[in-house]
């Protein structure tokens, strides 16, 4: 008898990637990138009512700059307003991460896939900037209906650039607050919330920090959109109530800014890794990572 031939091997996927290599773990990142643009997808008429509410919102308070006759005023309302649609969303989109997982069932999949908890949350927050910066935009070109814009092309680059620098604080910040929905099931979405409202409060988004309580002004020193706000009216030439000081400046003139928003991300991105590790090993323990309870 003759021997059976043995069936030739396999050819290798050339889209396979080695295990442990930053190949791998880039690929693994993106594929959370498309799990979450597919969920969003998937409530596309929630997400279009969310996006045409944050547009009008928007809107009517940089109408207030317009009925006031003021178009530096009109200019720095539409900045706090763009800026927060897009450095509001990035941060709850990623705090919220885990009631998402929640709400769809996925928690347990996603904590016990063999994928390491950095490349989970970098693909999460990777498609937190990418929804929240298309937001950001829509928001923009909405007002832009109802006003002159009143800044230069240059200077809206300028401004994109600072906010792109702005959004790794509040990606740590956010990591950082991403713990509350696996501490607490009932409470944590809630506790975001909260986290988020403050922010606005502290950063003087739609006015300057020197009106704040003198007790509630040092507090606007934790936040990066503080920082982002006053590097993007330094660009336009106005400040937080709208009048001009004095001819905008470009990025050279931010620097300082620039450097305080790189300190925040070096310093929160780690460390916000660092509250979500421990916090994900307490859930473990205590059972908390599951469905509902």
């Amino acid at each position: 008898m003759t021997t059976p031939a043995h069936p030739p091997a396999p050819s290798p996927d050339p889209h396979r990637t080695t295990p442990g290599t930053l190949a791998h773990q880039l690929r693994a990142a993106f594929a959370f990138v498309f799990r979450d643009f597919h969920l969003t997808r998937r409530y596309w008429s929630w997400v279009l009512v969310f996006t045409f509410y944050d547009m009008v919102s928007a809107a009517s308070i940089m109408l207030i700059g317009v009925a006031a006759g003021s178009p530096r005023l009109t200019l720095t309302l539409l900045l706090g307003a763009v800026m927060w649609s897009f450095l509001g969303r990035l941060f709850g989109e990623i705090a919220n991460s885990i009631s998402y997982e929640r709400w769809e069932g996925t928690i347990e999949y996603t904590f016990m896939a063999p994928v390491s908890r950095l490349t989970h949350l970098v693909g999460v927050s990777l498609f937190a900037g990418a929804y929240a910066l298309l937001r950001g935009v829509l928001v923009f070109l909405f007002m832009g209906l109802f006003v002159d814009i009143g800044a230069s092309f240059g200077q809206v680059l300028q401004c994109l650039v600072v906010f792109m620098v702005a959004s790794l604080g509040f990606m740590g910040i956010g990591l950082m607050a991403a713990v509350l929905p696996v501490m607490s099931t009932e409470n944590g979405a809630q506790a975001t919330n909260i986290i988020q409202a403050v922010f606005l409060l502290i950063s003087g988004v739609y006015y300057p920090v020197s009106v704040l309580p003198g007790w509630l002004q040092p507090i606007s020193a934790l936040s990066p959109a503080t920082y982002a706000l006053e590097a993007c009216r330094k660009i336009l030439g106005v400040n937080g109530t709208g009048t001009a000081i004095e001819a905008g400046v470009g990025l050279g003139g931010v620097l300082p800014e620039l450097g305080i928003l790189l300190v925040f991300g070096v310093v929160t991105i780690p460390l916000g890794l660092l509250v979500f590790g421990r916090a994900e090993v307490w859930a473990k323990r205590t059972g908390k990572l599951k469905r509902a309870g």
